[in-house]
């Protein structure tokens, strides 16, 4: 009975690790549609060179269930960049989300009304002005005492809802425009490791699930990145009634693997596109010593793993800010992709060999006690 105890965690460990692999990819198709967008207060912006990411709804795929990802204050990745929103579109059956970006020009976020500035065409909470970003304390809660690069422009806005998708049923009907495509299209960047943090912090609180909270979220903003506690912010009220769907699980949604290799296992650029490292997972064997063992093996693992996957992306996201300085023609762009694609796949390799190796060591016999050999 033990041994089938631990072969059933183990099972569950390996199908975290390949299940993870639903973040970083061009979007995960869904059969039914996110909640309405709730409505939430924005938190004071912390300092000088913070922009504000708006919240929206993630799936996991596990659990077959949208959560809330809190809208938050983030550090440009570099000066003149803006952050465009990702958002759900339907298409083909299902609907997709199309990850957001930093990049100099916003571009298209399916006509989606996030508020504080997003409000479905463009940003209208501040613009950059050399080294600077200047806060339009129209639509940003800034405080000027600390902050004085502000200035004061109403906006009008003619897309007072909540609705969180675009096409479909009741869906945003919009499209992007021919300067909104070369924004997309045109030098980027994906979410910053602070962002990706944050969205894993989400995801592993039930309560910002959507079965759980029906569209009215227990932490709807932060001052910070992942700072859940201090400077959080409570949803008002849900954008709209929210009912999650029965049998809502695996059959619910399927994932969508552009790039995906013939063994199963996707293609990744860069460090940042990797799924998230998978959390350890609680064992219950019957032997209370060798799970606390395998426990702390796995943290440490966990720990390592995440350090060196901030590290190879804080080493890529700056040598995209020396290509940026240096207005590195093509071949040296090309040649510096190249080695972010070797060093990532070497480094998802390495990684996926730490966990089949941790999985192969869990599910060996013990040795027996006395000192004696094992069976034959």
């Amino acid at each position: 009975m033990k041994m089938r105890s631990i072969r059933a965690l183990l099972f569950g460990f390996v199908l975290l690790a390949l299940s993870a692999a639903a973040f970083g990819q061009i979007g995960v198709a869904v059969s039914f549609g996110p909640p309405p967008l709730p409505v939430y207060d924005q938190p004071l912006c912390p300092g000088d060179g913070y922009l504000w990411t708006p919240g929206y709804w993630a799936y996991d795929y596990d659990a077959g269930d949208y959560y809330w990802v809190p809208g938050t204050w983030v550090m440009a990745p570099e000066v003149g960049f803006l952050w465009t929103p990702g958002y759900w579109g339907w298409g083909d059956g299902g609907f997709f989300f199309h990850d957001g970006f930093w990049g100099p020009q916003v571009g298209f976020y399916g006509g989606i009304n996030y508020g504080f500035g997003y409000f479905g065409n463009g940003f209208e909470g501040g613009r950059w002005d050399g080294d600077h970003f200047f806060y339009n304390r129209a639509v940003m809660n800034v405080n000027e005492r600390d902050i004085h690069n502000v200035y004061n422009t109403r906006v009008n806005i003619n897309n007072e809802n909540h609705v969180s998708y675009n096409g479909g049923n009741g869906g945003i009907e919009a499209r992007a425009t021919a300067e909104q495509e070369r924004a997309a299209q045109g030098r980027h960047i994906g979410p910053v490791s602070a962002q990706t943090q944050h969205l894993q912090e989400a995801r592993s609180n039930p309560q910002q699930r959507a079965s759980m909270n029906h569209g009215k979220p227990e932490v709807a903003a932060t001052a910070r990145p992942s700072d859940f506690k201090g400077g959080a912010v409570h949803a008002r009220e849900a954008g709209g009634v929210y009912t999650a769907p029965p049998n809502r699980g695996g059959a619910g949604a399927r994932e969508a693997m552009p790039g995906e290799r013939s063994g199963g296992s996707a293609t990744y650029a860069h460090a940042r596109d990797l799924p998230p490292v998978p959390r350890p997972t609680n064992l219950n064997t019957g032997n209370a010593k060798q799970d606390q063992k395998y426990q702390k093996q796995q943290e440490k693992m966990y720990s390592q793993q995440q350090k060196e996957r901030d590290n190879l992306q804080k080493q890529q996201e700056k040598e995209h800010q020396q290509l940026s300085k240096q207005n590195a023609n093509d071949a040296k762009k090309q040649q510096v992709e190249q080695r972010h694609a070797q060093q990532t796949q070497q480094l998802q390799q390495k990684h996926e060999q730490q966990r089949t190796q941790m999985t192969q060591r869990m599910s060996a016999p013990a040795a027996p006690k006395g000192g004696g050999e094992r069976p034959k």
